[in-house]
């Protein structure tokens, strides 16, 4: 069933897809987006599309997050096509144009449509599976990145401006503590001095960055391994999508963010805190796939930072997330009383488990720089 409001084959039928439309069915479980799985028929030969509605509330400019995907697209596919690499068609997103040459396409409701060539023949995982699987999600980051260090056309739009500055965050959950709406701080004691007593560690990467011992790069911002495809034969990765958030950003705030979803066994609204711990093992596989595709572009100063960033991105979403709680739960979505609670309490328990492990971080990021 397609979500009922869109005529997505209406909407097909504005790009340049090739051959008879045969249907098309919702695709994925993002939870931003519309997305859609559209099959066409050319001659016989069978080709796929994905159609997908930006949501305009959280990207409240779809004109400049289609600007970023395309710029970025465009020059992957360039720099591949110089390096002679094999298969480059599968290894970025390829956009479709509307007929009249566009990048999107804005239906009579204001609602913002682009199109993808589906790549065929792979998959994506929710789950860290192995070891294996982390090296490749993170090889594949790693390339993404590389591929774009040389970006030409100026700097890149800030889809959604300041997402990873934590003193902001910081600054947004003491607003929230003090007005303390939902009449919920009592109940949060504990994270919230968590929270109160990390307030140094919150400043650290925007300092090194004002002060100019890292640099600024383009960034994807949501390194979750289901954004990286992997082929369905050989496993490995292929593709990194899901686009709407590259922009101007820090290197470590995607190594970090991989380092807080890839490396725990448990989920992140997890209420057993027993089962919350970064697996070392894990994260040795995520520093040997990045520093394999990234090493060649960071900077000492940002190797040696990759343990501290996992640790920032855990207590930020972590953050986020009792912000949220004490708010009332006005922003991310819950599914029962105190969700956005438990789901603070697993990112501090990751967040102390990697303050437990920092020096034998430090010593596998040494080993693999070698």
């Amino acid at each position: 069933m397609v979500k009922a409001g869109y005529d997505v084959a209406a909407i097909a039928g504005q790009f340049q897809t090739p051959g008879r439309f045969l249907g098309v069915e919702p695709y994925g479980n993002g939870h931003i987006n519309d997305t859609f799985l559209a099959s066409f028929d050319q001659d016989g030969t069978p080709h796929r599309f994905i159609h997908q509605r930006i949501n305009h509330t959280v990207f409240r400019q779809p004109g400049q997050v289609m600007e970023n995907i395309s710029r970025v697209t465009e020059h992957q596919h360039r720099r591949m096509a110089a390096a002679g690499v094999p298969d480059s068609a599968r290894r970025a997103l390829s956009l479709v144009p509307t007929r009249d040459g566009k990048t999107h396409f804005v239906d009579a409701e204001g609602n913002t449509w682009r199109t993808y060539h589906f790549i065929e023949q792979t998959r994506s995982v929710d789950f860290v599976e192995s070891p294996r699987i982390a090296y490749e999600a993170a090889r594949a980051f790693g390339e993404f990145q590389s591929l774009l260090t040389d970006l030409p056309g100026g700097r890149l739009h800030e889809t959604i401006p300041d997402f990873h500055h934590t003193p902001k965050r910081f600054q947004a959950f003491q607003r929230v503590l003090e007005q303390d709406v939902a009449n919920r701080a009592a109940t949060a004691r504990a994270e919230i001095d968590f929270v109160l007593g990390h307030e140094p560690v919150t400043r650290v990467l925007i300092d090194h960055l004002e002060q100019g011992l890292i640099p600024e790069r383009v960034t994807h911002n949501d390194t979750k391994i289901n954004n990286v495809m992997l082929d369905s034969t050989t496993h490995q990765g292929i593709c990194v999508i899901d686009l709407d958030t590259v922009m101007p950003g820090l290197a470590l705030y995607d190594f970090g963010d991989m380092v807080r979803t890839s490396t725990s066994p448990s989920a992140e609204d997890e209420r057993d805190l027993s089962k919350v711990c970064l697996k070392l093992d894990l994260f040795e596989a995520l520093v040997q796939g990045y520093l394999e595709s990234a090493g060649a572009f960071l900077t000492p100063a940002e190797r040696d930072l990759l343990p501290f960033s996992g640790k920032l991105i855990t207590l930020e979403i972590g953050i986020r997330f009792l912000t949220d709680y004490l708010a009332g739960d006005v922003y991310f979505k819950v599914h029962r009383p105190g969700h956005n609670l438990d789901r603070c309490r697993t990112q501090f328990k990751l967040v102390e488990s990697i303050e437990h492990q920092e020096s034998a971080m430090q010593e596998c990021v040494r080993c693999f720089s070698r």
